[in-house]
């Protein structure tokens, strides 16, 4: 055997698996990358802020500003039906399996299922929840359709009494930015140190008022690590958040 021809024969070998080994990584990184927030969607006095409060933002910055309306919706907490249980309930299985097979075991069971959305981020201890969708897109956060579990099954639902009015005479407005909305508040301290927003999502959100006729706007939803859900109205830029449940200019 040829062993110094053989040794080149293991050096390109080796140089050629460095070459593809690192043209993964890149791959990877440039894949990291596109899949992490923009920076610089964001003001440099916000991402200051950031550093120096320990903030990070986990999921990416829609770039969507759609022009929408504000909406009129008929709702009542109080008037909700009653959980209706299953006569069956339904494999375990589906507890941590995906929407569309959820979606698929309720099929003829719950009407208009298909203008629902799962809304994980507001899941339950003991429920899924699903939001009603403004036009077939932008989940309105004020309702919730939940599947309720025990014991790995679903074994009753509860159905949201709402009717959404018509918006014809609505005036559309341009929402304001993901961004302009986080750099709000980022900037007022809204997001407390060391905390992390996980999710960011445009949808409609009103305070609900002691009377069916209810209002709602567009809004940007965060939802930081802890679960707090933070809003910030999309035409004028208020923020509210469901503790306090006012609005603070």
């Amino acid at each position: 055997m040829d062993w110094s021809r053989a040794k080149n024969v293991l050096i390109y070998a080796f140089l050629l698996l460095n070459l593809v080994l690192g043209y993964q990584l890149w791959m990877d990184y440039r894949e990291q990358a596109g899949s992490n927030l923009d920076f610089t969607s964001l003001a440099e006095s916000t991402q200051q802020i950031m550093e120096e409060n320990g903030i990070q933002v986990l999921s990416p910055i829609p770039t969507e500003t759609p022009q929408l309306p504000k909406i009129n919706y008929i709702y009542s907490a109080e008037a909700q039906k009653e959980p209706v249980e299953l006569e069956e309930a339904v494999d375990s299985k589906l507890v941590y399996s995906d929407e569309k097979e959820l979606r698929s075991a309720f099929e003829g069971r719950i009407a208009n299922l298909s203008e629902y959305r799962h809304d994980q981020q507001s899941d339950k201890e003991n429920a899924f929840v699903f939001r009603p969708l403004i036009n077939n897109e932008w989940p309105l956060f004020n309702v919730e359709l939940e599947f309720i579990y025990e014991s790995q099954k679903i074994n009753a639902y509860r159905e949201p009494v709402f009717e959404i009015m018509p918006t014809e005479d609505t005036e559309e407005q341009k929402v304001l930015s993901a961004s302009k909305a986080l750099e709000t508040l980022i900037e007022r301290n809204f997001i407390p140190p060391d905390s992390a927003v996980r999710d960011i999502q445009l949808g409609y959100y009103g305070q609900l008022f002691n009377t069916e006729d209810q209002l709602a706007a567009p809004t940007w939803r965060f939802t930081l690590d802890g679960g707090e859900m933070i809003y910030v109205q999309g035409i004028s830029g208020d923020v509210l958040t469901p503790k306090s449940d006012t609005i603070k200019e």
